[in-house]
């Protein structure tokens, strides 16, 4: 790509379109246990960028984002690039504005599952936040929790209270964003049950772009979301997995030690895998992938 590499992540490559603009492409990486696996999932950056844009859309009276275009070609590109390049633009790349990335990452959750469910066990609360005795594994809680955490460049976020997170952002951002993170996650789940999906916990990420907060990376993906089908919902027991839990629980039966490098997925497995995330955005949109 004849653009500045800004930073290649573990799902996203970003390249730099002049002082102020982001070219951001999805691609088919898949990551577990924050390593990056060599078995790429077909199609996985395509809907993890339109459902995003999906979300964007549905969100943005309630908060800007940072999406200009995601079609490419409004994107200012040269026509050599986009000759060169279009397969891997189409359908997986916005222009996007360039927000300065706030320092905490905004986890919500609805429901104990994960590292949650094991936390309540232990301390009968979810990051600090004291529960009702009782609850079961994956039950939904009276109300979503903000659990922020760090971002971390390399290896495990952590987990971070509201006053870290106020002296990180200052007081003002830190309440707006814990405000937002709630108020979208809600939104959000209320819609994707009316479509068959739950949504139990997600994390967003925020912005700064000319003074004003936005919206920015992804939004309620399977990548960035637990997602599981509503009508196989069971509190009391682990569920079923729109996600790359199937991955997961692939590698959790294997004997590697969730360190570099990741092993190769088997064939049924990135089937699967590929079927899901394709599952959620038909589910979410009403759309086939196109």
């Amino acid at each position: 790509m004849d653009l500045p590499l800004l930073n290649r992540g573990k799902v996203r490559d970003i390249y730099e379109v002049g002082k102020d603009k982001l070219l951001i492409i999805t691609t088919d990486r898949l990551s577990a246990f924050d390593v990056v696996l060599p078995s790429p999932i077909p199609e996985k950056g395509k809907v993890l960028n339109q459902i995003s844009l999906f979300w964007f859309e549905k969100f943005k009276n309630l908060v800007p984002h940072h999406v200009i275009t995601a079609d490419i070609q409004q994107m200012g590109l040269s026509p050599v690039l986009l000759k060169e390049h279009a397969d891997t633009l189409e359908g997986r790349s916005i222009l996007a504005r360039r927000a300065q990335p706030l320092t905490v990452e905004c986890v919500v959750r609805g429901f104990l599952a994960g590292s949650g469910w094991k936390d309540y066990q232990k301390t009968g609360a979810v990051c600090g936040h004291a529960l009702p005795k009782g609850l079961r594994q994956c039950e939904e809680f009276p109300e979503p929790i903000f659990t922020p955490a760090t971002k971390a460049t390399s290896g495990h976020d952590v987990n971070i209270d509201f006053e870290e997170t106020a002296r990180r952002v200052g007081r003002d951002i830190a309440e707006r964003i814990q405000k937002l993170s709630i108020q979208i996650f809600k939104e959000g789940v209320a819609y994707a049950k009316t479509r068959g999906i739950i949504i139990a916990d997600t994390k967003f990420e925020f912005g700064i772009y000319n003074g004003k907060l936005m919206l920015i990376d992804e939004a309620l993906t399977p990548d960035s979301s637990r997602f599981w089908p509503k009508d196989r919902y069971q509190p009391g027991q682990d569920q079923p997995s729109f996600d790359k839990q199937i991955v997961r629980n692939y590698l959790l039966e294997l004997k590697w030690n969730q360190t570099p490098p990741g092993p190769e997925l088997p064939p049924d497995i990135i089937e699967k895998t590929s079927k899901a995330y394709k599952d959620v955005y038909r589910l979410l949109t009403g759309l086939q992938l196109r």
